[in-house]
């Protein structure tokens, strides 16, 4: 699965990222110079990740794949669009950092959006043509899709709101499912995160004091919704053997949730240690209460939804 590499992308942009990043930046840098060697520095970072990256595809992802004309692969509706969310979800998070970095910088906004907001498209796209050349995969415009409102959705919000009022953000625990799946799902965390699409969630997470009768709550509690899957053991349909073992039948389920969360970036510190851990943790939703409504017309609460 391509997660594992968007994964390496998201964490190696995001420690550098947080190494310089204070707080988020005002409109106060349209005031004062652009640092240089700052620009300089985040493009040198992310031209050798970014690299790295794709030398990875070439010769370690597709080099038992055999290469084929270029061709298209319709993959919209396999695992129920979680790798859909998982694509927003990675261009989201790297037009945010690229975009914060420039603004950091000093960049004016226009331009910071401009460079930096349509990071996270740019970076995936040509992944995407990568596929269109090897038998297995295929161009998808989908993916295409999903990545650009993943960016849209960090530079539609700064355009409008000038701010992220909705922050885009992940939670993983492997499922159940993994535990009967003889390694089809992975057999350690790691894999498991790269192909149990089951154990992901996705969440759009706002301060709950935007809402009219919840003004009075402090700045860093949030309401999430949240969207994941479950009951899925192959991309369009569930498989029935794995090297000759017999899976389990599930029943493929959409779910939808509801949670509170943290902003950690409105939780005052004068550390600026912790404000560059409030940026890095400020991807991920933490676990609390929620409740699920899903596709089976079942209605759950869950003590503590990882």
């Amino acid at each position: 699965m391509k997660k594992t590499l968007t994964l390496f992308f998201i964490v190696a942009i995001l420690f550098s990222y947080i190494t310089t990043h204070g707080q988020t930046s005002t409109d106060s840098t349209d005031l004062r110079p652009v640092n240089k060697n700052m620009v300089a520095r985040a493009a040198t970072t992310g031209g050798i990740i970014y690299a790295g990256g794709l030398s990875y595809l070439s010769f370690i992802w597709y080099s038992d794949k055999e290469r084929v004309p270029f061709h298209f692969y319709n993959d919209t509706r396999g695992y129920l669009q979680i790798d859909k969310m998982g694509h927003s979800f990675a261009a989201y998070s790297e037009s945010y950092i690229a975009y914060n970095w420039l603004r950091k910088a000093g960049m004016s906004k226009a331009k910071a959006l401009l460079y930096g907001g349509s990071m996270g498209f740019v970076l995936q796209a040509p992944i995407e043509v990568f596929d269109g050349l090897y038998k297995g995969w295929g161009f998808s415009w989908g993916d295409i899709a999903a990545n650009t409102a993943g960016s849209f959705l960090l530079v539609g919000q700064e355009l409008i709101f000038d701010e992220q009022i909705l922050r885009y953000k992940i939670s993983f625990s492997p499922s159940e499912m993994s535990k009967n799946s003889y390694g089809y799902l992975g057999d350690n965390l790691a894999e498991n995160f790269a192909y149990d699409y089951n154990g992901h969630t996705y969440w759009l997470s706002m301060n709950a004091n935007r809402i009219k009768f919840l003004e009075d709550l402090p700045p860093w509690i949030n309401i999430a919704a949240g969207y994941s899957a479950n009951g899925m053991l192959g991309e369009f349909e569930n498989r029935s053997y794995y090297y000759n073992h017999r899976l389990p039948d599930y029943t493929r389920t959409r779910q939808f949730l509801l949670s509170l969360d943290i902003d950690w970036q409105k939780i005052p510190t004068n550390s600026q240690f912790l404000r560059c851990v409030f940026a890095a943790l400020n991807f991920v939703k933490l676990p609390f209460p929620a409740i699920e409504i899903n596709s089976q017309g079942k209605f759950e609460g869950h003590w503590l939804y990882f």
